[in-house]
């Protein structure tokens, strides 16, 4: 056989034998992609993505997209083929399991808290949005959570409406682990609370539930990783009663990443004009109760989404700004928001031809 088919075959075959190896070959990592954008001021599989009802509302045209981004599962065994073919895509990401999947977490917990995220960002989006137009909203601190074996088990309950702890008057959920931490472990604390059925009863005949009780609950050590400090073993939170009826309506989506889309996209449907401009915006983060804008995850696939959808303009949290600008897909125009505000200023001056205004993102 001549020497430079020998080579041939050899190179040939020692190449077919890595590429086999590397299919067998598990490595640690899992991959991002651009998932689906939907419109929040249309439709989606056959119904409007926010429906507002006890309220006037108003067409909207143009485009104001939430985007997502598809994550391989927690039990997918990526290859090592996969994975170089992965880092060399321009529209995938590799990276660490343990990034989207930390200590251990299953699929199916990572669906629930996804749910869960998604539950409380749509809260924040109407409290943001509704705030923004001075429409009022009533809010109070309520338990969301009790751990299980914890000394509030049992004495509290998820939904419960905490007034007062020790007597003073919680106003957001932080007052609550302030005012248990004065505590040292073993001392007793006292939640005054109007119980979750009474407060459920009074909302379902749109009162303001008066039944409250003192519960006393003996405080424990803390045995996470933090500093050594009181707790009774909740989670507070805030809940809210708006005063007409707002459903977001979209399917299979997590996380708490769409949060200012949909609260924008409620203050148009709100207001006569319109917010876009016929422009096509799309965007992403998360939204507090008091409209600050926060960063997520996966910014690059989610700009991309975007932009093959047919996206212009991009608003982005300042925090992702720099990665977000390192590899701005052609066409697109980056605009950084920190809170409601900056996207509505950014929004009217986009509507009006104002580009050169924009506060654009930079890689600094």
């Amino acid at each position: 056989m001549p020497r430079r088919t020998a080579t041939m075959l050899a190179s040939t075959l020692i190449l077919i034998a890595l590429l086999c190896a590397g299919v067998f070959i598990k490595v640690p990592y899992s991959e991002m992609s651009p998932g689906p954008t939907v419109n929040t001021l249309g439709d989606h599989d056959g119904e409007p993505v926010l429906q507002i009802n006890g309220r006037k509302t108003y067409p909207a045209t143009g485009n104001l997209n939430m985007t997502t981004v598809r994550v391989t599962s927690a039990d997918y065994n990526m290859n090592l083929v996969e994975a170089v073919y992965g880092w060399l895509a321009h529209d995938n990401k590799v990276v660490p399991h343990d990034t989207l999947y930390p200590d251990g977490k299953t699929e199916e917990q990572s669906t629930q808290e996804n749910a869960e995220e998604f539950s409380q960002s749509q809260e924040s989006a109407k409290v943001a949005a509704l705030k923004e137009l001075d429409i009022p909203v009533k809010s109070w601190v309520i338990v969301s959570t009790v751990v299980k074996d914890s000394p509030a088990e049992g004495r509290l309950h998820a939904g419960d409406v905490i007034k007062a702890v020790d007597g003073t008057t919680v106003k957001a959920p932080d007052d609550v682990a302030e005012l248990v931490t004065k505590h040292k472990p073993g001392e007793k604390v006292v939640f005054t609370v109007v119980p979750a059925k009474a407060q459920a009863a009074a909302e379902k005949e749109n009162k303001t539930a008066t039944e409250t009780e003192d519960i006393t609950i003996t405080t424990k050590k803390s045995d996470d990783d933090g500093e050594s400090r009181a707790i009774v073993g909740i989670s507070a939170g805030t809940d809210h009663t708006f005063p007409f009826t707002i459903d977001i309506k979209l399917a299979d989506v997590g996380g708490p990443s769409a949060g200012l889309m949909f609260a924008l996209g409620i203050v148009d449907k709100l207001t006569s004009g319109n917010l876009t401009g016929g422009e096509f915006i799309a965007g992403t983060g998360t939204i507090d109760d008091a409209g600050k804008v926060g960063p997520i995850g996966g910014i690059e696939m989610k700009t991309v989404g975007a932009r093959d959808k047919g996206a212009q303009y991009f608003l982005t949290p300042a925090d992702n700004c720099a990665d977000a600008a390192k590899d701005t897909p052609e066409g697109l125009t980056l605009v950084k928001v920190k809170t409601i505000d900056d996207a509505m200023s950014a929004l009217k001056d986009i509507s009006a031809g104002k580009t050169a205004d924009l506060p654009k993102c930079t890689t600094e």
